[in-house]
């Protein structure tokens, strides 16, 4: 395998910014991304001028041919770096790794990285259904009418034949983002809940219950990157990417070769070995939590649980604020919000709001690495990326 320069403490986040999320109609996908823009340039004490480089996807509510260019043209930044990624949710950390090697490289000085979308208001019940129903394979897997939930549920299943988990264990997922999420006084949903509401909630797609699914939300986040010789002269704490690394398995889930597994586990050895840490040196982590089983299948690939084990130590309260590996403090796509591909963002602000010591109730204590996660695709594209206080 091909190795390139370690991206170690080169680079630095030194601004995140976060719109409201849930139902923002007073705001499109294009105000949301230019919103969380601004506020992550504030928080960074910089001004559009200060920024060369610029990255975002594309907004299902409202497209734009040319995504990023259209952003800076809306922005009025003229950047030597613009790029529209696409990776579905593992798109967020994947560009946070290649804009970091911009950086290194001389391409840049300085990136921009804003994602947001308006799924919740922005689009009509019919745009949503064709949107759901649109990822599957047009040969083996749309012509039999199943929608994104239904192809998780086949993983769901798959999951609790091979390893007996239970839908209590997965209930408890949902269960802790939402009790974080609590703390959270900017997520979508904070009333609190219990697995017996998981449980009695309304069957989506058997095993999974509507408490076992994402939020549908409008929203947007922002961070900023800088080398990190600069980074001690923002105004917060910099927080350092310490290693990263992607693994694909498969676009579609019929050509998947595990419902059991995925490739977290190559995205994960590749970021530990650039990082040079393993999981036992994670202060907390951010996964990806589109359905509850994913959590379960991220912890054993990422190297947190063994086989089959993620659904007890869950249900053992591990993953709480105060557990041995606080997971989700912000409550996640299941409680915090779920804005489609950027929904990943708000894990990776909340990230380097907890290793700066800006938390709050829901801060970890002495939190000083972080691993975050995202996949997209159904399990299909995976980017995992280490974080730290120090370089």
């Amino acid at each position: 395998m091909a190795e390139g320069p370690s991206l170690r403490g080169q680079v630095a986040i030194v601004g995140v910014g976060d719109t409201q999320v849930g139902k923002v109609p007073e705001l499109s996908a294009t105000g949301l991304c230019i919103d969380a823009a601004q506020r992550a340039l504030d928080d960074a004490g910089l001004t559009k001028n200060d920024i060369d480089g610029l990255v975002t996807c594309n907004s299902m509510a409202e497209p734009h041919m040319y995504h990023a260019e259209a952003m800076a043209e809306h922005l009025q930044i003229f950047p030597s770096y613009c790029v529209s990624a696409g990776a579905g949710g593992g798109t967020t950390f994947a560009v946070l790794y290649q804009a970091a090697l911009a950086i290194m490289h001389g391409v840049c000085d300085r990136v921009l990285i804003s994602m947001a979308d308006s799924l919740r208001t922005g689009l009509t019940r019919e745009q949503a259904m064709v949107m759901q129903s649109s990822s599957g394979h047009p040969q083996f897997e749309t012509p039999y009418g199943a929608t994104v939930p239904g192809y998780y549920a086949l993983i769901a299943n798959a999951y609790m034949h091979k390893y007996g988990v239970t839908a209590e264990q997965m209930a408890a997922v949902a269960v802790t983002a939402r009790a974080h999420a609590a703390l959270h006084p900017g997520a979508q949903m904070r009333t609190p809940l219990t697995v017996e509401d998981v449980l009695a909630s309304r069957m989506i797609a058997d095993p999974l219950r509507l408490l076992d699914c994402s939020l549908v939300s409008d929203g947007g986040a922002a961070v900023v990157l800088a080398r990190a010789e600069e980074a001690g002269d923002r105004p917060h704490q910099p927080v350092y990417l310490l290693g990263a690394g992607e693994g694909h398995g498969h676009e579609h889930i019929s050509q998947a070769g595990d419902l059991t597994s995925s490739h977290a586990r190559q995205a994960g050895e590749r970021a530990y070995a650039m990082s040079g840490l393993s999981p036992q040196d994670i202060d907390f982590i951010e996964l990806y939590d589109c359905f509850t089983p994913v959590v379960l299948i991220e912890l054993e690939d990422l190297g947190f649980c063994g086989r089959g084990e993620a659904g007890a130590f869950i249900a053992a309260g591990h993953t709480r604020l105060g557990g041995s590996l606080p997971m989700n403090t912000h409550g996640g796509l299941l409680s915090h919000s779920h804005p489609g591909n950027p929904g990943a963002m708000f894990a990776l602000t909340e990230a380097v709001r907890q290793l700066r010591g800006e938390a709050g109730e829901r801060q970890v204590v002495n939190a000083e690495t972080a691993l975050i996660h995202a996949q997209g695709g159904i399990l299909s594209s995976h980017c995992t990326a280490i974080l730290g206080r120090d370089r």
